[in-house]
């Protein structure tokens, strides 16, 4: 198999489970372009390409999945526009002081907000259900703000996009419903995702080659998985969001017990 072809499957797999679950993907990107390519004999990435690849796979999953998203009224320009543009700047603000306070304490922190969220999911909404009414959609803007701030702030410090900790935020803290929390979280980590990306493009950081296969891969996938989203019963999608998410805190917690013991 060409390493062109393995990034495209890995794509593939990411870009599905995005547009299903409305995260932006890297956390399952990025550990597959670590361990699966040497497994299978090619030379290791470095996480300086792992982080290049994975910002255009989170990139391209977040535009294809939040447009398909909103063909089905999923989206929500208010709320994209609140937390866009706060977790945005938090996001910048974040990764300029990532540098003044120690790494391990950051990770545990951002370890057991996970698995804070995984909990948080389960959290009753009070207007939730299979097809709620984008149009008479209510919330809080300084819950809105406070959300996308805090995690965008926290995500910055530890180069976490932090999008699979905010679904459940919106659905618990501000009850905002399922279906529209994935939609409009796909659209706001596009604007944080955006940002990186440009940063990274701009700095040679973005091996062209391999990222090619990845948008072409991602795009049709997250395409797949919002039309598969919006059949999937909000119980069961819930249910994967929160077995995400606690992969995705053991598998940051594990970083840090190792950073510890080292």
């Amino acid at each position: 198999m060409e390493l062109p072809v393995l990034v495209g499957i890995l794509g593939l797999a990411a870009g599905f489970i995005s547009g299903l679950l409305g995260i932006g993907g890297g956390i399952i990107m990025a550990p597959l372009l670590l361990y699966l390519p040497p497994l299978l004999g090619f030379v290791p990435f470095s996480m300086k390409v792992v982080a290049g690849l994975t910002i255009v796979q989170g990139l391209t999953a977040c535009l294809s999945g939040a447009l398909t998203h909103r063909k089905f009224h999923f989206v929500s320009g208010r709320l994209t526009g609140w937390m866009g543009s706060t977790i945005f700047v938090a996001a910048l603000l974040g990764g300029a002081g990532a540098d003044y306070l120690p790494d391990q304490l950051l990770l545990a922190i951002f370890a057991g907000l996970a698995l804070t969220a995984a909990v948080l999911v389960f959290v009753p909404t009070s207007s939730d259900c299979e097809s709620p009414a984008i149009e008479s959609l209510s919330f809080s803007r300084l819950r809105a703000v406070v959300s996308a701030g805090s995690v965008g702030i926290l995500g910055g410090l530890v180069g976490q996009g932090g999008s699979f900790i905010l679904i459940p935020l919106m659905t618990s803290f501000m009850q905002v419903p399922t279906r529209i929390a994935i939609g409009s979280n796909l659209a706001i980590i596009f604007l944080s995702s955006l940002a990186a990306f440009c940063g990274k493009a701009l700095t040679g950081q973005i091996l062209w080659p391999l990222a090619l296969p990845i948008v072409l891969s991602v795009i049709p996938a997250a395409y797949l998985g919002g039309q598969l989203s919006r059949r999937v019963p909000v119980a069961k999608l819930r249910l994967l969001l929160a077995l995400c998410i606690a992969a995705a805190a053991l598998k940051i917690g594990f970083s840090v017990l190792a950073a510890f013991l080292s």
